[in-house]
């Protein structure tokens, strides 16, 4: 009774003062009811047998008193009893090297980690440098003493035995650490504040390492669209087919490999974004705002104006490239007929000046006449082509044909040749009446002659128009006509086989786009219905939408092969499907939103279970929010000042992790500012200032070198030289104040 007096520092009941039997077992039994009481089960121990002077079953009660006075309460973060102490021994020893402990037997035979834990909390007493891992017996003596000496722990153990025994005593060594834990609760009480320091400068780091995260991808993100959207705008157009499908070439890689990476990062950023703000309120931290321009408002705005820059980009594409193949259809069609009208011209202007009449007979005259004649015939028959042409180049002007120089230089060729051809004609058609009359005259005087000699002239002239008559009609153009025919015969069996194969590419496409468009709405429409209807568990829901969204992605094979059916349409020069009223680009922004929406919903999921991890909330609890949620009553009278709370950025959306933190904000246990302040004050020893010595050998390097580099000097009048000043700092992890 009075050694638990003594462990507890509580009084027990009066003892009784006979010497009979029956006092003792009662004095026995009063010992073991105050144990009990302390929550102790204890099994298979009774008065009569200590009385009694059973050692085994004596020993085996003042281990249970030791358990539980002397190990029970150790508490070490989240670890208690045996594994909180084993959890301080190995933080303590952790710098030590040589030192490694994992249990209360062995780790301890040779003993430097007793030597460990004396030099980390009393480094004057032990000259830790000068010990050896293979001289056990002067290690665990040196602890021994020392410990008895300077820091009233009883020597309980004997370094021969524990030398000596392959398998030290378990319970005889966690006594004796534990007789170390308590004499060093001050440094114990400097740990705890230097725990929670870390845990606090833990979150912060991690909260600041996701703020950067975001500045950085935001960064990224708007310059990748403050870079693309002039490619989008920059609607001049190119000069040749090729050049124009070139870009929409580019076009289609753009949103097929360029785009799709940055959807996914702008949705991961709006995921980050969601995921930090969650944090920072679970941790009692403001809610993080963005620097100017970073916004996710202002990435929404920047992706739209991109997308609106990429609107009409296709669009113009496709006009572009239908104007140019107007153009070169129009540029063919207008050198095939300039280069016919010039085949015809050839060598009739020497013709025409060809004076061939001043030596001829009458008869030879007439039939120059009507050779001229029929002449005056084919060149008025003519005129309809030179206008076809002059008219052609004129609409490849106004289309802005990009070798309309040369085209109007050809034109005026055939133009300025046209006039010279008729001014000749009409000088030849005079000067062969003017020698017609002549020779008409002159004819009269040879008619004797003429009927005397007309069996024979007869013949002359029939011999002469035969052969004239093979000269017009069986011409080169006559011969080349009848070799166009079945050159436009082939020239439509090839167009007819293009259609048709133009025709099983709509099919091909529709067929797909029929079966992929639907299947996007539908699991747009899923996605919706499973936000609203998930049962179970939040791990369960957050596996089943994982699932979920691995079945997705896996459709991504059919979407790549509508794609490649796309761009053969594409290079076909196909632009009307009446097949189906799915475009590519309602696909592809289908598929982007379904990708994004199946995200969002995850990570609203795992913001869920950290915000429901953090506050303790029962699986009850989250479902009776969800079903608070979702009948969300925007009526009542307190909307407004609730909205203020849900939605701080004003973005005119709730999220429900937002509607959760609003239903438990008063049930989070988190810290304070004011109560890493007062651990700071601990680590100084109870002054308003810290030293940064005194933060490097109390917190881990990288935190304690966190804390040196952003902490003001201390300004106060009790300060000394180097003096930093903690309370600032503390308010302002909590942005109270700045860093």
């Amino acid at each position: 009774m009075l050694l638990l007096e003594v462990i507890s520092g509580e009084r027990l009941a009066k003892p009784e003062r006979g010497k009979m039997r029956v006092h003792k077992i009662s004095n026995v039994n009063k010992a073991l009811d105050f144990i009990a009481s302390k929550g102790v089960k204890l099994v298979s121990i009774g008065a009569e047998e200590i009385v009694d002077g059973n050692a085994k079953m004596t020993l085996g009660m003042i281990w249970t008193i030791i358990l539980r006075f002397a190990i029970q309460d150790i508490s070490v973060e989240e670890t208690s009893a045996k594994e909180g102490l084993l959890l301080w021994c190995q933080r303590k020893t952790a710098p030590y090297k040589n030192v490694n402990i994992q249990n209360f037997h062995i780790s301890w035979k040779d003993g430097l980690g007793f030597c460990a834990l004396i030099h980390r909390h009393r480094p004057e007493l032990i000259d830790y440098g000068k010990l050896r891992k293979d001289d056990p017996m002067t290690n665990l003596n040196t602890a021994f003493d020392v410990a008895e000496k300077y820091l009233d722990i009883p020597k309980m153990l004997d370094a021969e035995d524990i030398v000596g025994t392959a398998r030290p005593d378990e319970k005889a060594i966690m006594t004796y650490v534990s007789s170390f834990y308590h004499a060093f609760s001050g440094a114990q009480k400097a740990e705890t504040a230097a725990n929670r320091i870390c845990k606090v400068l833990a979150v912060n780091q991690e909260n600041e390492q996701l703020m950067e995260d975001y500045e950085k991808l935001a960064s990224d993100l708007l310059e990748w669209i403050r870079r693309t959207i002039p490619w989008l705008e920059n609607r001049v157009p190119e000069n040749t087919m090729q050049a124009m499908q070139q870009k929409l070439e580019d076009f289609r890689d753009y949103r097929r490999l360029h785009k799709p990476p940055k959807v996914q990062e702008k949705c991961q950023l709006e995921i980050n974004f969601n995921t930090l703000q969650t944090k920072l309120r679970l941790s009692n931290r403001p809610a993080f705002m963005p620097s100017e321009g970073k916004m996710v408002s202002d990435i929404s705005n920047a992706w739209g104006g991109l997308e609106g820059a990429e609107k009409g980009y296709e669009e113009w594409l496709l006009n572009e490239i239908r104007r140019l193949e107007r153009l070169d259809h129009l540029a063919e069609k207008f050198r095939q007929k300039a280069a016919i009208h010039e085949a015809w011209t050839e060598g009739k202007e020497e013709m025409l000046q060809c004076r061939d009449y001043e030596t001829a007979s009458l008869s030879e005259i007439k039939a120059l006449l009507k050779k001229h004649e029929a002449f005056e015939s084919d060149l008025a028959a003519h005129q309809d082509r030179v206008e076809q042409i002059a008219a052609i180049a004129q609409e490849l002007n106004e289309l802005d044909y990009y070798d309309s120089p040369s085209v109007n230089a050809r034109c005026q060729r055939i133009c300025d040749q046209w006039d010279a051809l008729g001014a000749l004609t009409q000088k030849r058609s005079e000067a062969l009446q003017r020698t017609e009359k002549l020779l008409e005259t002159i004819d009269q005087l040879y008619l004797e002659f003429a009927k005397r000699a007309a069996p024979f002239n007869n013949w002359m002239e029939g011999a002469m128009e035969d052969l004239q008559d093979t000269f017009i009609v069986h011409t080169i153009e006559e011969i080349q006509v009848r070799q166009l025919v079945p050159q436009r015969d082939q020239a439509l069996i090839e167009e007819h086989a293009r259609q048709q194969n133009n025709e099983r590419l709509r099919r091909q496409f529709a067929n797909q786009a029929n079966v992929i468009g639907p299947w996007i709405q539908t699991k747009m429409e899923e996605i919706g219905r499973i936000s609203i209807e998930m049962h179970g568990t939040l791990e369960d829901q957050l596996t089943h939408l994982r699932q979920y969204e691995k079945s997705i992605v896996n459709y991504k094979p059919k979407i790549d092969q509508l794609e490649g059916d796309h761009q053969l349409i594409q290079e076909a020069l196909i632009f009307d499907n009446k097949h189906t009223n799915y475009t590519m680009e309602h696909i592809r922004v289908g598929w982007e939103q379904l990708l994004t929406t199946i995200a969002r919903t995850i990570n609203e999921i795992e913001n869920q279970i950290l915000t429901r991890d953090a506050k303790g909330i029962s699986q009850d609890q989250m479902n009776e929010f969800r079903a608070s949620f979702n009948h969300f009553d925007r009526g009542e009278a307190e909307f407004s000042r609730i909205m203020s709370i849900v939605d701080p950025n004003r973005m005119g959306l709730v999220t429900f992790q937002a509607f959760i933190d609003f239903m438990s904000r008063e049930t989070a246990d988190t810290d304070t500012a004011d109560q890493v302040m007062a651990s700071f004050k601990v680590l100084a020893g109870d002054k308003n200032y810290i030293l940064a010595d005194e933060l490097r050998r109390e917190l881990p390097p990288d935190q304690a070198e966190y804390c040196i580099a952003r902490m003001a000097p201390y300004t106060g009048p009790d300060g000394v030289p180097g003096a930093l000043d903690y309370m600032s700092f503390s308010t302002a992890l909590y942005g109270e104040s700045d860093l």
